[in-house]
């Protein structure tokens, strides 16, 4: 077993910062990443980033390679491909699903968050094949084509008006009667000869045979539409699976931290998105990551 002052299990900007934070604190750390790459949430970030303090890329991966050589300056382990399966907080220790066990003096959790999905027939059938990641990278994949864009947030307001410079119709589903994104969106929307809103309707399957043909669709009656493409943007929900029925969480699912960004176990910490539902940021990630990690250096010297 190795041990390790700190294990931070997440490589993107909050837990890259921890890792950087803590080595240049002379603090012995490990970095855990079950994806192929460092970034999170950057890996999928098209638009440009011009609101990071100190410095503005075309998009989150340009972001990434910034991070990356920054790592260099600090030597402490990663592990990329690398998932963990347990974590003992009694032992203070964790496991991989390769079955190699680590110990930790402090432990910082930066597992981010994902997509919410919509959990209807067809869906893992289409993703990557008709369900498009992104408007800003995949809209010349719908130029001239229809494309559904799902959801009432600003993010698929965003879409839909991205989509709607190249695809000849964008169909934008809520299952709401009032959008939640910011009211500039709702005004450009409400006057785009191409964007059709339908409100107070829910997706309940996704259909085609060997490529996506259509929605089955539900409101006051059930009724199918044809599309090329959707994009589904209704929320995200915070990676907590491995550790909820120890750490505390909020009524949504967020980790709860104090100021320290300490969870309700001493020693443990939780930074990034996991543990900030209202402000999902680079900069605010970067700062949790750095606080974790002087926390506990002071906490080490004392």
């Amino acid at each position: 077993m190795i041990n390790f002052d700190v294990i931070i299990i997440g490589a993107g900007a909050a837990g890259i910062s921890a890792g950087c934070w803590s080595a240049e604190l002379n603090l012995s750390v490990l970095l855990i990443e079950a994806g192929n790459e460092i970034g999170g949430q950057l890996l999928w970030t098209f638009n440009p980033i011009k609101n990071h303090l100190g410095i503005e890329t075309e998009n989150g991966l340009e972001m990434c390679d910034v991070f990356q050589r920054q790592m260099h300056n600090w030597n402490f382990e990663t592990l990329l491909k690398t998932q963990v399966s347990s974590i003992d907080f009694e032992t203070k220790t964790l496991t991989t699903k390769t079955s190699k066990t680590f110990a930790y003096k402090s432990l910082i959790l930066a597992t981010g968050i994902s997509r919410r999905k919509l959990n209807v027939l067809g869906e893992d059938k289409f993703i990557r094949n008709g369900i498009l990641e992104s408007g800003k990278r995949d809209s010349e994949k719908v130029r001239e084509k229809s494309v559904c864009v799902i959801g009432g947030g600003d993010a698929a307001l965003e879409n839909a008006l991205i989509l709607a410079e190249t695809a000849k119709k964008v169909t934008l589903i809520y299952r709401g009667e009032k959008f939640r994104g910011r009211e500039t969106f709702i005004e450009k929307i409400s006057i785009n000869p191409k964007i059709e809103v339908l409100k107070n309707t829910i997706v309940t399957a996704i259909i085609g045979e060997n490529k996506l043909e259509g929605l089955k669709l539900k409101n006051e009656k059930e009724f199918s539409i044809s599309t090329d493409a959707i994009i589904i943007r209704i929320g995200v929900e915070p990676n907590t699976k491995l550790f909820s029925k120890k750490i505390a969480l909020d009524e949504l699912g967020f980790v709860k931290v104090d100021h320290n960004c300490e969870t309700n176990i001493s020693n443990i910490f939780a930074v990034g998105d996991v543990a900030n539902a209202l402000s999902p940021t680079i900069s605010s990630a970067i700062g949790m990551g750095a606080t974790a990690a002087k926390v506990i250096r002071n906490r080490i010297q004392t």
